[in-house]
């Protein structure tokens, strides 16, 4: 089921792209571009696909930051180094970080290539309609260092992927802090880790909250009621319905072989050290079966 596939590939992918985000190397480059402090740095690297966009835009397009959070940093950072300056240094640094992690010897093989070469087809057959992150970064040249070219594929993936969410998000009334909410109550991610990272008053998550119990989507203690889990079942299974398209364009065996080749390299991730306690990126393998 090529939805089901969707999810799969998400959970190998998602670890990968979050290099962008934990790994040294990339703290190193944007402290070199002269960012100041890691929020600078994450929403210079992140947003600079969209050029130097209105900070209004980089909040309304990552959804779940508080606008103060993102205020802080932009429009600031381009004043420390342009949006191509960015994106140049992103694409050495996340190539420096998966050849430091994954050895030059994986980096350079053959099984490797192939794992950037469909990782890029995926991503260029992926439609953008509507999805602004996933345009912006569709939009890129294609790297010619393995490394990097299967860091941006994935990561226009996991863009496409995420814009579709907010979609859904929006279309079933859940704004940034009640998404957050829900997904906490899942057991997904730790509630105060994203209210903390995504600078939102303990006020606003107390009125999303009383917000999420008057619709009967939350319990009293804060647990999912039934009705909560149905609706965060089918946020999650539209999600991956709105994922599906390019899966189905590379065809299911590749697709098979792309999640083969991206597994090693996932688990590397995930036991690295790298990924901070509390899941703030929201993995769900041992919450979803279908995918063991």
């Amino acid at each position: 089921m090529a939805d089901v596939m969707a999810r799969v590939l998400w959970e190998r992918y998602e670890p990968v792209h979050d290099l962008l985000y934990f790994a040294p190397e990339v703290r190193r480059a944007a402290d070199a571009l002269g960012m100041r402090g890691y929020w600078m740095g994450y929403f210079a690297l992140r947003a600079a696909p969209l050029g130097a966009a209105h900070p209004s835009v980089v909040t309304s397009s990552f959804y779940v930051f508080h606008p103060a959070r993102v205020t802080r940093a932009l429009p600031d950072a381009w004043t420390y180094a342009t949006p191509a300056d960015v994106l140049a240094a992103r694409e050495d640094a996340l190539d420096a970080a998966m050849t430091a992690l994954f050895g030059p010897d994986t980096v350079g093989s053959a099984e490797f290539v192939r794992a950037a070469d469909l990782a890029w087809e995926a991503a260029a057959a992926a439609d953008t309609t509507g999805r602004v992150l996933a345009a912006a970064n569709q939009a890129l040249e294609q790297p010619g260092r393995p490394a990097a070219r299967l860091w941006q594929g994935l990561t226009t993936l996991r863009e496409h992927r995420g814009d579709s969410h907010v979609a859904v998000l929006v279309a079933h009334g859940l704004g940034p802090v009640e998404a957050m909410i829900l997904k906490a109550a899942a057991g997904e991610s730790d509630g105060a880790l994203l209210r903390e990272t995504r600078k939102w008053e303990q006020a606003d998550w107390d009125a999303a909250g009383m917000r999420l119990r008057e619709r009967g989507l939350l319990a009293a203690d804060g647990s999912l009621t039934p009705a909560g889990a149905a609706v965060r079942a089918e946020v999650e299974a539209l999600t991956d319905a709105a994922a599906e398209a390019p899966w189905t364009a590379l065809g299911a065996d590749r697709t098979a072989r792309l999640a083969e080749l991206l597994e090693p390299l996932a688990r590397t991730v995930e036991t690295s050290g790298l990924l901070p306690a509390g899941n703030p990126v929201g993995l769900t393998r041992s919450a979803h079966p279908a995918d063991r």
